[in-house]
């Protein structure tokens, strides 16, 4: 699958509404009731509705994914535990592919090698991007103190 098919929208404006519908309905139902089962109806009643039960968290992930597909946005579902290379780690971070080799070698970036190649475990990658973006907020709030400190108008 090509990145051109990865980025483009499968959904038309009516199905994204119907998402958003459906998301929706999840909402009100996980807030109001705490219900833990949802009911599939079919629309001409011919035949006895299935029964589907998941669990809260189901649910929330469902609406998650619904949310985002009335938006259009591309989704994609990578285990916690799939291991990623270093290309692929640094197109989920944004970065250049020598960027994380040096946080991999400096430590700051758990990995393991298969054969002479690194891996990177999802779950890790994800822990270091919220480290990154703690520092960063971290980092633009001692900035942002300073300038109040200095009266710069900010």
């Amino acid at each position: 699958m090509s990145t051109k098919e990865l980025l483009e929208s499968v959904l038309d404006e009516r199905e994204a509404e119907m998402a958003k519908a459906a998301q929706r309905c999840i909402m009100a139902t996980l807030d109001h009731s705490r219900a833990h089962r949802i009911v599939l109806v079919d629309e001409d009643n011919s035949k006895q509705a299935p029964v589907l039960e998941l669990p809260p968290k189901a649910l929330r992930f469902f609406a998650e994914l619904l949310g985002a597909m009335a938006l259009r946005q591309p989704v994609s579902l990578i285990p916690q535990k799939h291991e990623l290379t270093t290309q692929e780690a640094a197109a989920f971070l944004n970065v250049s592919r020598p960027f994380v080799v040096k946080q991999l070698e400096e430590g700051k970036l758990p990995y393991r090698k298969v054969g002479r190649h690194r891996r990177v475990e999802f779950e890790q990658l994800v822990k270091y991007q919220e480290s990154l973006r703690r520092d960063t907020d971290s980092a633009l709030q001692e900035l942002a103190d300073q300038a109040q400190t200095l009266k710069l108008g900010y």
